[in-house]
């Protein structure tokens, strides 16, 4: 190859922060426009956002509807807005129940004498609790039941990941006088120094945000004066993005021209991780903002954070099998062990764990849902569960 060919080459294959420029920026911001005619299935377009009602729930149960839903959905968060805002998705003694769980666990975080860090604000600032998938469930299985089997976070997550996602969740309190967040994009490339994300090529930035969905589900009401988070819509569209990501510039259009949206107490928001975004400033004077966090993980990705799956499972078995036992419908049985299990087969020890009968081994996910349709009871699954750990281990 010719030394002009190799540096031809080079500049489509390399980022750089220097080459970051505002204008191309503005222009692919604002090169388009959220057409509702483009998003049938949308209720609203509000502030360039789109906003889908409580109706969409039924709507997809058609399967055939659902798989247009999803459609829709991937282009809005792919080459439309990229973000998307479902309301009325969570029932209000749903969230109430789980609200209650999570001030449980504060308060035990709290005596315990933990103060927990965070990404974007001093330590103790904010309430936060990590990792709190598994401690949900581990705690209040039958309140992670009834939170997981939620819908609309599987239609999304199935839409914009495919099959076996897995769920990590970190709830949120921004609390009166809490300070925004500086624009940003989320994991994987926006969680490490900028030297560190120019070392990728420039398609593993295009690739990043096909790995993770960012979601918020919002557990109280959510006035722009309490800041809920701010966005810009088609910002991911830039693909130098994550190393823009904190350039003067940028950070100066972000602050002119982002939009924020009140929420109501059930609303559930996912965006492209891509998206500049960043949590506002609470200037409420009594609102503590609380938000579960979701970051909706592909099964080919790694997740920001471990969960204890075994542990989430064995402790949510038993009141899926009372679930079953009642007439709990398989889509919801599905949707919760989707949260609850790794639902993908590697990596195994392939040695141990020889997929029989099939390319792949016997994942978590079809562990526990073959449990429930055959009726086991919470001591056989657990054996089960545990043995089938063993044989993951090298």
């Amino acid at each position: 190859m010719s030394a002009p060919a190799a540096r031809r080459h080079g500049a489509d294959v390399w980022l750089r922060r220097e080459d970051c420029s505002i204008e191309e920026f503005r222009t692919s911001v604002e090169a388009d426009v959220t057409d509702p005619a483009d998003y049938p299935y949308a209720s609203a377009v509000e502030r360039g956002v789109l906003l889908y009602g409580p109706e969409l729930a039924q709507k997809v149960t058609d399967p055939a509807v659902r798989r247009e839903v999803q459609a829709e959905l991937v282009a809005a968060l792919m080459d439309g807005p990229g973000i998307v805002v479902f309301q009325g998705a969570f029932a209000p003694e749903v969230i109430d129940r789980a609200t209650d769980a999570f001030n449980q666990m504060l308060a035990a975080q709290k005596a315990a004498g933990v103060v927990s860090g965070d990404h974007f604000a001093k330590p103790g600032a904010n309430d936060r609790i990590w990792g709190a998938l598994d401690k949900l469930a581990v705690a209040h299985p039958d309140v992670f039941a009834d939170y997981y089997a939620n819908d609309m976070l599987a239609l999304a997550s199935s839409a914009w990941l495919g099959p076996n996602y897995q769920v990590t969740s970190s709830l949120n309190i921004v609390n009166p006088g809490g300070q925004a967040q500086t624009a940003h994009r989320d994991y994987h490339l926006g969680f490490m120094p900028l030297e560190t994300a120019a070392g990728y090529p420039a398609h593993v930035h295009r690739l990043s945000p096909v790995l993770t969905l960012q979601g918020a589900v919002a557990h109280c009401d959510m006035p722009v004066e309490t800041g809920p988070t701010m966005y810009l819509p088609h910002s991911q569209k830039y693909l130098p993005g994550y190393l823009a990501a904190g350039l003067p510039d940028f950070v100066g259009y972000f602050a002119e021209n982002y939009v924020q949206l009140p929420l109501r107490k059930g609303d559930a928001v996912f965006f492209n991780p891509a998206l500049f975004h960043g949590a506002g400033t609470n200037h409420s004077a009594d609102v503590r903002r609380m938000a579960n966090l979701l970051q909706v993980s592909s099964a080919f990705g790694r997740a920001l954070e471990s969960v204890d799956r075994v542990a989430a499972s064995a402790a949510v078995y038993p009141t899926l099998l009372e679930r079953k036992a009642a007439g709990a419908d398989a889509a919801t049985l599905r949707n919760v062990v989707a949260a609850a299990a790794e639902g993908y087969p590697f990596p195994t020890n392939l040695d141990r764990d020889q997929p029989v009968g099939s390319l792949n081994p016997e994942t978590q996910a079809e562990l526990m849902l073959r449990a429930l349709d055959s009726g086991w009871d919470a001591e056989r699954f657990v054996t089960e569960l545990r043995a089938q750990y063993e044989r993951h281990q090298s």
